[in-house]
């Protein structure tokens, strides 16, 4: 096996035959490492809006008030790193940029239209999953060191009244922007039927892993590619 194909296989993907044909993608600690981070990022988004804005204040009524928001927030936010942490050193490797990607993203319409036929081969992640992995890397990042600079109770003393404005103002606008890629990646993950299913059982059928990402499937199963009808014909023509 390739360098290449080990990136776009994880250890614990297999292909198990039946009726229908079913193919593990995630197990149990990546499942659980998953949804600690979802839930610690759910949580910090809730408790991080009430103190955004006034009209948002309601929101801390679901940690117990203000206080227990300024409190709980941060450290929330500590479980958030350490837990996406655990997913990047896991999945990092897998969402290495490609060739096939690129072009992936210029076809986004046909992504958007349902023509998969016009869509390139991808492995386990296409280029929409990729892009939503490194963003949230890099904004979980901007988060934790922003939010370390404003954090009054541990680290006050350490800097300065300007250095928190500045801190406070990137915090914020990297909050908005982890929210939103949030809410793309729970929308992509409800709009492609079955997607939901691997993070939840751990498992999604051969016919979703056909669809949306052959050429992980391919590698899963060690088989070649199929030759287009043409190049076929002119092959037994040879």
């Amino acid at each position: 096996m390739s360098t290449e194909t080990e990136y776009d296989v994880a250890k614990g993907d297999s292909v198990h035959p039946g009726k229908p044909v079913t193919v593990d993608r995630y197990t149990g600690a990546a499942r659980i490492n998953h949804w600690i981070t979802a839930t610690s990022l759910v949580l910090l988004a809730l408790s991080g809006l009430s103190l955004f804005h006034p009209r948002l204040f309601f929101l801390s009524a679901l940690f117990g008030g203000g206080q227990w928001v300024r409190t709980i927030h941060p450290w929330i936010g500590v479980v958030l790193f350490f837990g996406f942490l655990g997913l990047f050193l896991r999945f990092w490797k897998l969402n290495l940029w490609k060739r096939e990607d690129g072009t992936w993203l210029a076809r986004v319409r046909d992504v958007l239209t349902a023509h998969d036929e016009r869509l390139p081969e991808v492995g386990k992640y296409n280029a929409g999953q990729k892009l939503v992995f490194w963003s949230m890397s890099i904004l979980i990042v901007v988060l934790i060191t922003s939010g370390v600079v404003i954090w009054d109770q541990y680290f006050a003393a350490y800097t300065t009244i300007e250095q928190k404005r500045w801190a406070l103002l990137l915090h914020s606008i990297a909050a908005v922007l982890a929210i939103s890629v949030w809410i793309v990646h729970v929308y992509a993950a409800i709009w492609v039927k079955g997607t939901i299913r691997g993070m939840v059982r751990g498992s999604v059928t051969g016919g979703w892993a056909w669809r949306y990402h052959r050429k992980w499937l391919r590698e899963l199963v060690a088989t070649p590619p199929t030759e287009p009808a043409e190049d076929q014909k002119k092959t037994a023509a040879e």
